[in-house]
């Protein structure tokens, strides 16, 4: 979201108005009258708005040399009706509402989602069959897999469930989407996949890959919670997620199912871990509703979510151990 500041002359007043109303702006207010015939408008349009509000302000105003706009990025802006999920700024946790609208805004089904999904997928599927790490690492940066992970955790400790089966829908839709993908892929790779190294250790599931995957969710929600850059741990997540999900595709298209379980367990156990490990750090740096009621409820929620997953992460650590032991 932006905020735009106009200094523009009273007589466009009502044009300004009419386009703010056809941008579609989330608020318009008129601000101080100056004495040169110049009024002050304030603005409140979403991104996906921003540049045709800009491109009509600039038509407007181009006949008015003193004309100003001015925009600012917004991190948080809301009203005393919504639900409101305030809480004390301190030098290590964000506003409950700023993190809310960072991780829901990486969790929508949209096109551009769709098209990072498809693009690192690509990427990535090439990266793995031609055993290059560097292009791996390389997909993994534009990977759309750390939102709805980080989602699914937050709208379990806010108690949103609508959050929550956003979160879900777009985890399952984005890793069903890469293994059709990379299962075409392994229809048509004329080659043995199994000589590629980045491929192969995609089908072992150890212990070291439930550390990694629980480090990365913690890694994940402290980021956030803390306001610091989550792109680098972005990758992590997606690392843990994404070459998994491509491999269980290539094994199916190359008809190798053992190779292809081994994958999926490897998948789930990330998610599972990842998941988890996000859901306890938003517990301890205490990411609860505002009011009394949804923070008992919420609380409750989350150490039944908490709970279940650790049972399905020490179920699947049995798993791993019986078939690394035969």
């Amino acid at each position: 979201m932006k905020y735009i500041e106009i200094i523009a002359n009273n007589s466009s007043i009502d044009t300004i108005k009419k386009i703010a109303e056809y941008n579609n702006a989330v608020d318009f207010r008129l601000g101080i009258d100056c004495q040169d015939d110049m009024r002050q408008i304030r603005l409140l349009v979403d991104d996906k708005d921003l540049q045709k509000t800009l491109d009509s302000l600039q038509n407007t105003l181009a006949a008015y040399p003193t004309a100003r706009v001015t925009v600012m990025a917004i991190e948080t802006s809301f009203t005393m009706s919504e639900k409101i999920e305030d809480k004390k700024i301190t030098s290590t946790t964000e506003a409950r509402q700023s993190l809310y609208e960072n991780v829901k805004k990486n969790t929508k089904l949209d096109a551009n989602y769709f098209t990072l999904l498809i693009l690192s997928t690509i990427v990535a599927t090439i990266g793995l069959v031609e055993n290059n790490v560097a292009i791996i690492i390389g997909a993994m940066v534009i990977a759309p897999l750390l939102g709805p992970n980080l989602a699914l955790s937050l709208g379990t400790a806010l108690g949103d469930t609508s959050l929550m089966k956003i979160a879900i829908k777009s985890l399952l839709v984005g890793i069903f989407l890469t293994i059709v993908l990379s299962t075409i892929t392994g229809l048509l790779w004329p080659y043995d996949l199994k000589i590629s190294n980045e491929i192969l250790l995609r089908t072992y599931v150890g212990f070291d890959s439930v550390l990694l995957a629980l480090a990365s969710g913690a890694a994940a929600a402290l980021a956030l919670t803390t306001g610091a850059s989550s792109v680098m741990v972005g990758v992590m997540v997606a690392v843990a997620i994404l070459p998994p999900a491509i491999t269980v595709g290539l094994m199916i298209g190359s008809l190798n199912f053992s190779m292809a379980y081994s994958s999926l367990l490897l998948l789930v156990v990330n998610i599972v871990s990842v998941n988890l490990s996000s859901k306890i750090v938003f517990h301890i740096k205490q990411i609860y509703p505002r009011s009394w009621f949804e923070k008992n409820k919420a609380k409750q929620a989350m150490r039944n979510y908490i709970l279940s997953w650790t049972i399905t992460l020490l179920f699947l650590i049995i798993i791993i151990y019986l078939r690394n032991k035969i």
